[in-house]
Formats: C-alpha cells, structure tokens, sequence
C-alpha cells in the first residue's frame, strides 16, 4: 500500500509561492513568502530540499562577471547606502531601480525602473525581451536626459550582475552618482520598488490574460502614465507629479 507523502503540505505551500512569484523566488524568499502570506513556520533548508525534491528553481537572473579588454575582471559591488532610508526632501536626490519579468506570449520580457524616492515619479523605464546589461544602461541614459541630476544622486539596486557591471559602473560615476546596492537575497532593502512593481501587475498586467509583447508595452505605458499623473497616493493625498511640481 503507498504511503501518503509526508511532505505533501508542504509541498503544496512551496508551490504555491513558487507560483505566485511567477517562478522567480528562491528558496530563501519562499521561505518568506509562506511565513508572512500562510503564516507558516518553515526552515529554509527545508524550502531547498523540498523544492530539489520537486525539480524546480528560480528563473532569476544569474550573476555573471564581465572582464575588461585586459583581462581583469569588472565586477564591482558597492555598500548599502541608501540603508532603508527611504525618505528624501527633494527630486532626483535619492532613486531605487529595478528589473522585474513580465510573461507575455512570446516568453518572460524585463521591465527596468527608476523611481524617484521623494514623490515616487517613475523617472524613465525601458522594456525588453532580452534582460542585458544594456536595458539598465538605456533606463540610466533615459532619466539623466529627463531630469536634473545634481552631485550626489543616491542610485540603489540589487546585487543583480546589469548593476554589478561595468557600464553600468562608469555611467553612474559619469553622473557623479552614490551606488548603494541591497544586501544578498534581502527584497526589503528596495522595498519601494518591489512595491511599485506589485501595485503594476497587480492593477494592470494580471487584468490581461495572456498578453503579447506588444500588449504588455501598452499596458505599461498607460498604467505608468497613470501612476505618475493620477493615482492619488494614500499617504500625501496627491500624485506623484504634483507633489513634484510642488518642490520646484
């Protein structure tokens, strides 16, 4: 007579995070995921062993090492400056960046963001069916060309390999900006843009089924267009671009 799985529980909750992060957790924000959305407690070696058990991982990002012409390699890792700080008192003085994945029709694309800390303006985005050190570099390049940057711009991100690379390294430093990177394996550390991120596919991308590339852009478009000019944010009771016509 088979024996039920004793893992079965488990294996279900590990699942379902696993789904719901559109296979993009690790064990280790699984763990999380169940603790704070099923309030079950679970280690996370456990997580590891049961999702081997499984034969599933995260599609995530794998951090790769890019070396120059001469051979050395160019990657660099920068301090958490910005420290969960998350507060600013004027524009362009404090941004958190991001790359998060979209499913469309034709595979997984990559949306890459800047948000501004004072007012929580998205200040340029880029989208791409190819997740490379070149979209990150294009969303730089599009919010230096929008906006004032002034000595000093704190830039945060993940440890992700686009922003431990070196492009991405000589064009903060041509900006003069401060590069402050989060912990390994810590999502509070950029909270504000997973945030951003959840509120978009939750309020547009899961309301299309299925969407095609081109559909997804269109949906981003709209829906950053109207969480800049006219989603009233709870806390200030204004948009993001009044509160930024405000400070100027």
């Amino acid at each position: 007579i088979d024996q039920p799985d004793p893992d079965a529980d488990r294996i279900a909750l590990v699942q379902e995070a696993f789904d719901a992060s559109h296979q993009t957790y690790g064990y280790q924000r699984i763990q999380m995921w169940i603790q704070q959305k099923r309030g079950v407690t679970i280690n996370h070696k456990a997580v590891l062993r049961l999702m081997n058990k499984m034969g599933i991982r995260s599609i995530a990002r794998k951090r790769k090492i890019y070396r120059k012409q001469d051979g050395y390699e160019s990657y660099h890792l920068y301090p958490n400056v910005l420290d969960r700080d998350f507060t600013a008192n004027k524009p362009n003085q404090k941004w958190v960046t991001d790359v998060t994945y979209i499913r469309t029709q034709q595979g997984w694309a990559y949306l890459s963001t800047i948000k501004d800390l004072f007012d929580g303006f998205i200040v340029a985005y880029q989208f791409d069916q190819s997740q490379s050190v070149k979209l990150v570099i294009k969303t730089i390049k599009q919010a230096t060309q929008k906006e004032k940057i002034t000595d000093g711009l704190i830039i945060h991100s993940d440890q992700g390999h686009q922003y431990n690379s070196h492009p991405y390294h000589v064009l903060t430093n041509e900006h003069k900006m401060i590069q402050s990177m989060s912990r390994r394996g810590n999502c509070w550390d950029n909270a504000p843009m997973e945030n951003f991120f959840g509120h978009l596919k939750e309020e547009a991308i899961r309301r299309v089924k299925n969407p095609t590339f081109q559909q997804a852009q269109q949906i981003i478009d709209d829906y950053i267009y109207f969480y800049n000019y006219e989603r009233i944010q709870l806390k200030t009771k204004q948009t993001p671009y009044q509160l930024r016509c405000l400070s100027g």
